[in-house]
């Protein structure tokens, strides 16, 4: 057992042997410090997992501040983003910090980092434990981490730290600092509409702030293919919305750089078989009821699409897999990150049953499982030739029409993402032995709420009162509110070890009715909610729910990121930060 052995509501946090720290963090286990709170100058998010700060003091930085490190190509050029962010950020809190500000005593000077270990990659699992020391006297604070990612999740604290102008922070601070969950990311789909790069950079530069680590771009889908796939260029040519709205392979590694010095792997989703219309426009022959009307019948027993936009790639056109073979290997070469997201979701009966080559396997004892089956048994062996683990969503497993036998996806190279029944599919997918990433839509989708897009929809049109509410919404309604993500634990039901098999979370944006005019407000700051409680959780010591707690701490922090150029939607009206509690639903004594 670790240092302080015995304290029970310690039991989560592994504390690496330091051993000048452990009287510290041993102090801090037996006599708790003070509540953090906007009152404080500790206003970090996420929250750390263990903070140390017996009194309310603080001290200016220099200003010929520095920050001492080993070089490390990607590293470095975050120390010098974050060396300019806290000289020049003079951020002022919006609360003003009940903290001692001592002018006579040495401003700090350096900010010394050590790292354990320089050559780990960044990938799944890596290590981003790190630790802060500020202490009352000298003028060198010393960041601790086993990796240069913890190297980066310890600046952003700092940068965090710092307020004011001058700028401050404060002395006599400890901080051990780790994430509950090594997977926290965004999924963006860029194929509904089109982002810019900058849009994009920014996104990732938001996410490394909030600590999240893994940036899932949905690119293709049946509405446009923006790639630019060198080995099949008319794929982006023809079916993009246009020359203007592709990404280059230069786009792509200029995202993949950035991400790299902000601490943000970039996972690619080329969506296959289903959800592929858009390459019908170069290779038409590949692709089964391309540009068709979505909703043929009445009653939707004929659908050949889960909503407008048509296609699916024939599994039983070789040239199918010569063409896909192109795009996963480019991919690969692109993008160094070791998943592969082949989607594999919303396989629609109707599409695959309109193909006449289709129809004569149907018609001589094939099934549509078995068309899967064959898709997926001539893609997954070559995905894994490329020494990439293969992501699918939940469908290719769990649906209830469409689906393949556990035997063609092995445990060993398959990870699983739910989005469908909230904890229920999580626990079918651990319970079947797969490794899962949890979006489930019910509680980690940000589209929802903003109303159906079909048009010529008549049930827009109702002219008294008492009518469903939900005609005409989105058929994920209702929003999701920042304290319903806040609170979704997302290994609810689970044993210790199906626990484990939870690798983390995404929330995900489907851009069906968002493009880059609203990006921001759709992400932030409900995502930052996610962010915290795949960092250091959603409850107190105690095992309560910290929403309520969390919500001021939310309100400082989404300030914050307008501050630095992020336009994060309001969580509620300046005036209920100005006057705490006012605002509450109960009121506290």
């Amino acid at each position: 057992m670790g240092i302080c052995e015995g304290k029970k509501s310690m039991s989560r946090v592994f504390v690496p042997p330091i051993s000048k720290f452990a009287t510290i963090i041993c102090l801090t286990l037996i006599f708790p410090p003070p509540t953090l709170s906007l009152k404080s100058a500790v206003n970090v998010w996420p929250k750390p997992r263990l903070v140390s700060w017996p009194r309310p003091l603080a001290k200016f930085l220099s200003a010929n501040f520095t920050i001492d490190s080993p070089y490390h190509q990607h590293l470095t050029p975050a120390i010098n983003r974050y060396l300019g962010l806290v000289r020049t950020e003079h951020y002022h809190p919006l609360v003003t910090p009940f903290v001692t500000v001592s002018a006579s005593v040495p401003p700090l000077q350096t900010l010394s980092i050590n790292i354990t270990n320089l050559a780990v990659p960044l990938q799944h699992g890596a290590n981003e434990t790190y630790s802060l020391s500020i202490s009352e006297v000298g003028e060198t604070a010393y960041l601790t981490a086993e990796t240069a990612w913890g190297a980066m999740r310890g600046l952003e604290t700092f940068s965090q730290l710092v307020w004011g102008d001058p700028p401050a922070i404060p002395v006599g601070l400890y901080i051990w600092d780790a994430p509950l969950f090594a997977h926290r990311g965004i999924m963006l789909d860029t194929s509904r509409n089109y982002y810019g790069v900058e849009d994009i950079l920014r996104t990732i530069e938001a996410m490394s702030a909030n600590k999240l680590n893994v940036f899932h771009w949905h690119i293709t889908d049946s509405h446009s293919f923006p790639l630019m796939v060198p080995s099949e260029p008319e794929l982006a040519a023809k079916g993009s919305y246009g020359l203007d709205m592709i990404y280059s392979p230069s786009d792509v590694a200029k995202i993949v750089q950035f991400g790299l010095e902000h601490g943000v792997r970039v996972l690619p989703e080329i969506d296959s078989p289903g959800h592929t219309g858009s390459w019908a426009e170069a290779y038409p022959e590949i692709v089964a009821c391309a540009n068709m009307f979505w909703l043929p019948g009445s009653d939707g027993a004929d659908q050949l699409a889960a909503e407008p936009g048509t296609g699916h790639l024939n599994p039983l056109n070789q040239k199918t897999y010569k063409v896909l073979e192109n795009v996963i290997r480019d991919a690969s070469n692109m993008f160094p990150e070791t998943f592969y997201h082949g989607g594999a979701d919303e396989i629609i009966p109707g599409c695959w049953k309109a193909d006449p080559t289709i129809q004569s396997f149907l018609s001589n004892g094939g099934t549509l499982s078995q068309l899967l089956e064959k898709f997926i048994n001539s893609t997954l062996p070559y995905i894994i030739s490329l020494n990439r683990t293969v992501v699918y969503w939940e469908d290719v497993l769990l649906n209830d029409v469409v689906k393949v036998d556990s035997s063609f996806l092995p445990r060993e190279h398959t990870i699983l993402q739910t989005w469908n029944n909230g904890s229920n599919n999580t626990n079918k997918i651990v319970e079947a032995g797969y490794r899962t990433i949890v979006s489930s839509a019910e509680f980690y989708y940000l589209d929802c709420g903003h109303g159906n897009f079909l048009g010529n929809n008549s049930q827009y049109d109702p002219q008294t009162t008492g009518h469903d509410s939900k005609e005409g919404a989105s058929w994920c309604d209702p929003f999701k509110t920042w304290q319903t993500i806040y609170n979704y634990d997302i290994t609810f039901g689970l044993s210790k070890d199906e626990a484990k098999l939870v690798l983390g979370g995404e929330v995900a944006l489907w851009s069906e009715q968002a493009d880059p005019t609203v990006l921001d407000g759709r992400l932030w700051p409900r995502t930052s909610a996610m962010a915290e409680t795949l960092w250091s959780g959603n409850r107190d010591e105690g095992g309560r729910k910290r929403s309520g707690e969390a919500t001021d701490r939310l309100n400082e922090w989404r300030y914050r990121m307008v501050s630095r150029g992020v336009k994060a939607e309001p969580i509620q009206p300046l005036w209920c930060i100005r006057n705490p509690g006012m605002c509450n639903a109960v009121q506290s004594f």
